[in-house]
């Protein structure tokens, strides 16, 4: 009677660029999750950090994977991590792959420009190399790894070292702003549990009750 129509995937498409709700909804989700976690404010903030970064990262698809590593080995929150991932989204990509990837070349002291319709373009063919090079193992194709390489001098390195410093001032920024706002968020909801609870036994004592007896 109730069961759900199944999502196309046009509309599946369309959701991860623009999901339903809005971008701001998303965020508030997000953020209300985050709050919520049952760790230490700071241990959340690490975690959120990481996450930050991890979606600076050329590594498209393993962002999450990226994420709880990270958090695992610097003692953070894991679900954290993977929540703060959502600061890599459709609106924020194409500027963070752009700029990482000619921050790389400068720092690789290479005088290359690369804008971001190449950028798409190479990791595309770069996925579908891959792939096909994997499959020939199976068949009598002959691999071929030129490509590869070409990706891996001209994109994936300068964008493996400029994400860097863009990702860690950011990671930076955001265990800054979050701590705070965590920290006072939870202990806020602390008091407002033993106000509650000190409410019930003034309430049971101005009753005649007591303290439960048979605890």
């Amino acid at each position: 009677m109730f069961k759900r129509n199944p999502r196309s995937y046009l509309r599946i498409v369309a959701e991860f660029f623009y999901p339903r709700g809005g971008w701001y909804r998303a965020a508030q989700y997000v953020g209300h999750r985050l709050r919520r976690l049952p760790d230490p404010a700071h241990r959340i903030s690490r975690g959120i950090a990481v996450g930050v970064f991890a979606s600076f990262t050329p590594f498209y698809g393993l962002h999450f994977l990226t994420a709880a590593i990270l958090s695992w080995l610097l003692r953070g929150n894991v679900l954290a991590s993977l929540l703060a991932t959502f600061v890599g989204n459709p609106l924020t990509f194409p500027l963070i792959a752009e700029l990482s990837v000619n921050l790389g070349h400068a720092m690789l002291g290479q005088d290359v420009t690369v804008h971001l319709p190449e950028i798409v373009a190479s990791f595309a063919s770069a996925t579908n190399d891959i792939w096909s090079n994997l499959k020939s193992i199976f068949t009598d194709d002959v691999a071929d790894w030129s490509k590869i390489s070409r990706f891996y001098d001209r994109v994936f390195l300068p964008y493996l070292v400029g994400c860097l410093i863009p990702g860690m001032i950011a990671g930076i920024a955001a265990y800054v702003l979050a701590n705070p706002v965590i920290h006072a968020y939870q202990r806020r909801r602390i008091n407002k549990l033993k106000s509650r609870y000190e409410k019930r036994i003034a309430e049971r004592f101005s009753e005649g009750g007591g303290p439960d007896k048979n605890k």
